[in-house]
């Protein structure tokens, strides 16, 4: 069996808000071993950390992410209190620690211009124990990424099944697919969102290379047991 890296996915959010960075300072200091979370630009071009395209779910606001500057967007709270976390406060968490991030560009309902040269640009002004890995449903945010910088890790993100995974990732020189459920193959996979106790067990057995849960704590204790 080989070491499937446990995602906290957005956080803890069956504890904290999502995406808080309540909910991600607690990840970091409690035992998880990676990190996931998606990232928008706000109309001035600012990247910030939420899910959705629109504020309306988890916020006390509404409307798009892209309509607002970043001074209107924080304006709005998430459930626990805080304001929409810019990026560069989550980067300012995670640097230095000994923790695996997975940074998906959300750009497959609206595609932020200039998104990703932005988002890597700002990476590389902190230090992180272990190279970031970028991922999106978009394809051609990935290969947008890739001729801004072809030495980082790319992922491609999909629900449907990928026919031939391996010969996918080789000729689009792709890290690894994460897919919503497991594909039959050695290719490299992160599999999403994994809640159910059972189902991360066999995950675990598989030796697929990561698995995104909203109960990182809990897929901690499933991960010991089945070793």
């Amino acid at each position: 069996m080989t070491n499937t890296i446990v995602f906290a996915h957005r956080g803890l959010p069956v504890k904290f808000a999502e995406n808080s960075l309540e909910g991600f300072r607690y990840a970091v200091t409690h035992g998880a071993e990676g990190v996931e979370f998606d990232v928008h630009l706000t109309k001035d071009k600012v990247p910030v950390v939420m899910h959705d395209e629109e504020i309306d779910r988890t916020t006390d606001g509404t409307g798009f992410i892209k309509d607002y500057t970043i001074s209107e967007l924080r304006k709005f709270h998430l459930a626990n209190g805080e304001p929409v976390p810019m990026l560069s406060e989550l980067f300012e968490v995670l640097q230095n620690r000994d923790i695996y991030i997975n940074l998906e560009f959300k750009t497959n309902k609206v595609h932020d211009v200039g998104i990703e040269g932005i988002v890597l640009a700002l990476a590389k002004k902190y230090h992180f124990v272990h190279p970031i890995i970028f991922s999106s449903f978009n394809y051609q945010t990935l290969k947008n990424c890739q001729r801004i910088d072809l030495h980082q890790q790319y992922c491609f993100l999909t629900k449907m099944p990928v026919a031939l995974p391996e010969r996918f990732v080789k000729k689009n020189h792709f890290a690894a697919i994460h897919p919503h459920f497991y594909l039959p193959s050695k290719v490299t996979q992160r599999i999403w969102t994994v809640d159910n106790p059972r189902i991360a067990k066999r995950y675990f057995k598989l030796g697929v290379a990561g698995i995104f849960t909203n109960n990182f704590e809990l897929m901690n204790k499933v991960k010991e047991k089945s070793r």
